[in-house]
């Protein structure tokens, strides 16, 4: 099997890929992440996937490289990370009854043959009406400021969600896992051929 690496230092990432079963090591890519004039979310997050698929090919010149990106998009506006409980709780109030895009950019780059495929998959999430004594008790307990969108979806986030909508969860976490395990088999990675030979 080809090496395969994931461009990406995110544990959230990590955990993810991990449920392939298949051996991988994970870089560190070196990007700056500014969105550029004019720029849509969708056109944003693929640019960045495959920028960070390509900024660690000199430490793996031969290998299949994962490259990923996500955006939360709000009423036509990007949200960001809040970093702090003031920010958090003006994020959630005003997506209060509403819902949020995330489009999650991904790129699997051959770096041996310096070829790239790359897509963007959408994920709506739906929010109840919230009240700021649900918004205060949930940053408190879970403390997202780290999370676009000021929430974590596979822990106590789920409670401030009425649906979700998506063909796959992992998206919202940060890596499509439907979509890369596609792209895999077309780089001739079969995920679940491949099981045999590892156990």
């Amino acid at each position: 099997m080809k090496t395969l690496v994931l461009g990406s230092t995110s544990v959230f990432r990590k955990t993810i890929l991990e449920k392939l079963q298949l051996p991988f090591n994970c870089a560190k890519p070196n990007i700056d992440e500014s969105a550029q004039q004019g720029e849509s979310p969708q056109a944003l997050v693929e640019r960045l996937a495959i920028e960070k698929a390509k900024a660690v090919t000199a430490q793996y010149p031969s290998a299949l490289i994962i490259g990923s990106d996500q955006v939360a998009v709000c009423e036509g506006e990007i949200i960001g990370k809040p970093h702090n409980f003031d920010n958090a709780v003006i994020q959630l109030t005003k997506f209060s009854g509403k819902s949020i895009t995330f489009y999650t950019g991904l790129c699997v780059y051959d770096s041996k043959k310096d070829t790239v495929a790359a897509l963007v998959e959408p994920f709506i999430v739906h929010f109840k009406p919230l009240s700021l004594e649900e918004i205060t008790n949930y940053l408190q307990a879970e403390q997202p400021y780290n999370c676009a969108g000021s929430f974590k979806s596979e822990g106590l986030g789920i409670c401030l969600f009425s649906r979700l909508e998506g063909d796959d969860p992992n998206t919202l976490i940060g890596l499509p896992l439907i979509k890369l395990v596609a792209l895999l088999k077309q780089q001739g990675i079969d995920v679940l051929a491949e099981q045999n030979k590892i156990h």
